[in-house]
């Protein structure tokens, strides 16, 4: 039996462009792909776009490499003058402190605030001691050696200087003066404590009868 040979079939991958669509209609033509549209001119007035440069690589040995700053000679700092501060003038009126003490006892309580100023840090040549009554012993032991001597402990300034009232005229200002009531007239003890006040630079401590000695600092200071 004769063989009859196949009609080649087409396969729909190998069918080219249909110049006319099956119902005959018009296939419309394809557009063509755009190419690169030109840049557009500048506007009047403004520049154009600026195009950002390519990087440029650098080798290790273009790139330069900063030196540290030595730094040159610094010149002295001129310090200003520091001030000096004005000096504090001294109040005029010394503190007074009154301790009360009877006649026998006077001297003991002054003895006792010596002892309270030295332990709080009073140097022993800032205080004075005057009685107005019997000497202080120690003063008595001194005036033993002469007055001179007695004197000359006095211009030295090292130690608690004693003296009676009659004789405090004499004594040189102090920072604190200490006053034992211990006894003398009336017009001794209105002598004495003008003197002491007017002798202490900071403190005067009178030991005594409080009545006696407001009386008299109240009417003669």
């Amino acid at each position: 039996m004769p063989l009859i040979p196949e009609e080649p079939q087409i396969h729909e991958s190998a069918q080219g462009p249909r110049a006319t669509p099956a119902s005959g209609r018009i296939a419309p033509t394809p557009r063509p792909v755009p190419g690169p549209r030109p840049a557009a001119p500048p506007r009047p007035g403004r520049p154009g776009p600026l195009r950002p440069a390519p990087p440029v690589q650098r080798t290790p040995h273009d790139v330069a490499v900063a030196k540290p700053a030595v730094p040159g000679p610094v010149a002295p700092a001129t310090s200003a003058p520091t001030p000096v501060p004005a000096p504090v003038a001294a109040s005029a009126a010394p503190q007074i402190q009154l301790i009360p003490a009877s006649a026998a006892g006077a001297l003991d309580a002054a003895e006792e605030a010596v002892d309270l100023l030295l332990e709080s840090g009073r140097a022993p040549g800032e205080v004075l001691v005057i009685t107005t009554g019997e000497q202080h012993p120690w003063a008595a032991h001194e005036l033993s050696f002469g007055d001179t001597a007695y004197w000359a402990q006095h211009d030295a300034g090292d130690d608690v200087f004693y003296a009676e009232a009659t004789s405090a005229s004499r004594a040189a200002s102090r920072p604190v003066v200490v006053v034992a009531v211990n006894g003398g007239s009336a017009a001794a003890v209105a002598e004495a404590l003008p003197l002491a006040h007017a002798r202490a630079g900071a403190l005067l401590i009178v030991c005594g009868d409080p009545q006696q000695i407001n009386s008299v600092l109240g009417a003669g200071v």
